[in-house]
């Protein structure tokens, strides 16, 4: 299963540690406007309650962009659900799907390189990859930040890799951010190939689903 920090008490979230990475909100807005007309591509993410839209980076985070969009054209993310959601943090996903009414997680590919010492800073409304406490072992699942969360920034923990930020729906995200959550047992799959049955914190008690994820049409 990938995590990120505040899930169970296995993991290893170092909150107090300051961020040493600058915010994107100080970047050059001329490379910014160029990633933007040149390299920036978007998906449309469909859920149960709304529509999303993210531009993705691919500037900064090109081997992430590359690894997500395998997903999205592979459908991956086609009827996953938000299993954890933090009102106060963010909210994950793409990892799972309901089996009956537990959560199970998908297989996936292998992890990827960890790009968070050139990617964005953790700020509310960006994506970032989902981890174990292995840098590099990022495969499909995904968070948006609801605040910023600069102390997941690099080289904090290892950092967690933003590729890509919200730009239409953030309505939807603060709807999401706010379901009723709890504990619910989940399946999640372990090396050999078996599930483990376990507790998981902060399930929403009705699934959130994500319906689709698509690239946009492009405009040209």
């Amino acid at each position: 299963m990938k995590i990120i920090p505040v899930l169970l008490s296995s993991l290893f979230f170092v909150a107090c540690k300051e961020n040493t990475k600058q915010s994107s909100t100080n970047s050059d807005p001329t490379s910014e406007s160029q990633e933007s007309a040149s390299t920036s591509s978007e998906v449309i993410i469909e859920t149960s309650l709304g529509t999303i839209r993210a531009k993705l980076h691919h500037s900064s985070a090109p081997i992430t962009v590359e690894n997500f969009l395998s997903y999205v054209d592979q459908k991956h993310y086609d009827g996953t659900i938000f299993h954890r959601v933090i009102s106060n943090f963010m909210i994950q996903g793409g990892g799972f799907e309901m089996s009956g009414q537990f959560p199970k997680e998908k297989e996936t590919g292998e992890g990827i390189t960890n790009e968070s010492s050139k990617s964005k800073s953790n700020q509310r409304g960006t994506l970032s990859m989902a981890r174990t406490n292995d840098p590099n072992s990022a495969t499909a699942q995904f968070f948006i930040n609801v605040q910023d969360n600069n102390n997941l920034d690099y080289p904090s923990m290892g950092g967690y890799t933003v590729f890509g930020e919200v730009t239409e729906g953030m309505e939807v995200v603060d709807a999401i951010k706010e379901v009723p959550t709890g504990t619910s047992m989940a399946l999640s799959l372990l090396p050999n190939g078996r599930y483990n049955s376990s507790p998981f914190n902060d399930v929403p008690k009705e699934p959130v689903i994500i319906q689709s994820i698509r690239r946009a049409p492009s405009d040209n």
